[in-house]
């Protein structure tokens, strides 16, 4: 599958930089979260990257391990704040093979399922849950600018960018019947005003938009991105945040 394939961009410095820039997560997310965590109190985040919900997690458990295959991700989030809490454990491996140590009181897949193979995965995150415990699957949503200019930046991104969006392959497994949903809970909008060569800069943090992934498209992505904004100061978007839980069957 190709998404897994494009999960080795967050291999590379320059994104690893850049990730920096993404907006975090909302309060409201962090706190849907602390709420489903049961006992014994421990949580896998997998695909941690560079462990924004191990780390905002870390003060609810008695411990988190944080499991990712990036050596620059784990590096820069042991630097970051919490990143040294003695109850977060950095696991560097991938998620079908880590050594994990269950039961876990709350599984947590930020914007990360996607790269896995769910074949393998899901089977273990199932039997790696304690009794009463869920996979919950995150997601940040930063929407486009609204209006006529939104519309034309989804245009732009689409002719760039080759990966299918979280719904399309979340649809898939819950209609297959491997991931049995429970709930779900979305942040309020948080607003964002940011200039648009820091927007531009934040983008080349994605898997499909920064420049180890395009190659010799990338000057021209940034070419119309920057023909698209001319003239605007600011760049006013929203991030929402998205959680879903439930259990792999």
């Amino acid at each position: 599958m190709r998404e897994r394939a494009l999960g080795m961009t967050f291999a590379d410095e320059e994104v690893v930089r850049l990730y920096a820039l993404r907006p975090g997560y909302p309060a409201e997310t962090i706190e849907a979260l602390t709420h489903l965590i049961v006992e014994p109190r421990t949580v896998l985040d997998a695909g941690c990257g560079r462990g924004e919900l191990a780390r905002a997690l870390v003060a609810a458990a008695r411990r988190v391990d944080a499991v990712d295959p990036s050596v620059a991700m784990m590096d820069a989030g042991r630097r970051l704040l919490h990143g040294d809490d003695t109850r977060l454990r950095w696991i560097l491996a991938r998620a079908e093979d880590a050594p994990l140590d269950p039961p876990y009181g709350l599984i947590v897949c930020g914007s990360s399922l996607h790269w896995m193979d769910l074949d393998i995965v899901l089977p273990r995150f199932r039997d790696a849950l304690a009794p009463g415990a869920r996979l919950a699957i995150v997601d940040a949503d930063s929407r486009r600018p609204g209006g006529a200019l939104g519309e034309e930046l989804l245009g732009l991104i689409r002719r760039y960018s080759p990966l299918r969006t979280t719904g399309e392959w979340l649809r898939e497994i819950v209609a297959s019947g491997r991931f049995l949903v429970e709930g779900e809970a979305h942040s309020a909008g948080l607003a964002i005003d940011q200039p648009p060569e820091e927007y531009l800069a934040e983008l080349g943090s994605t898997s499909t938009l920064s420049r180890v992934t395009l190659g010799d498209r990338f000057e021209g992505f940034r070419a119309d991105f920057r023909a698209l904004f001319a003239g605007q100061a600011l760049v006013r978007r929203e991030v929402v945040g998205h959680v879903i839980w439930g259990r792999p069957a």
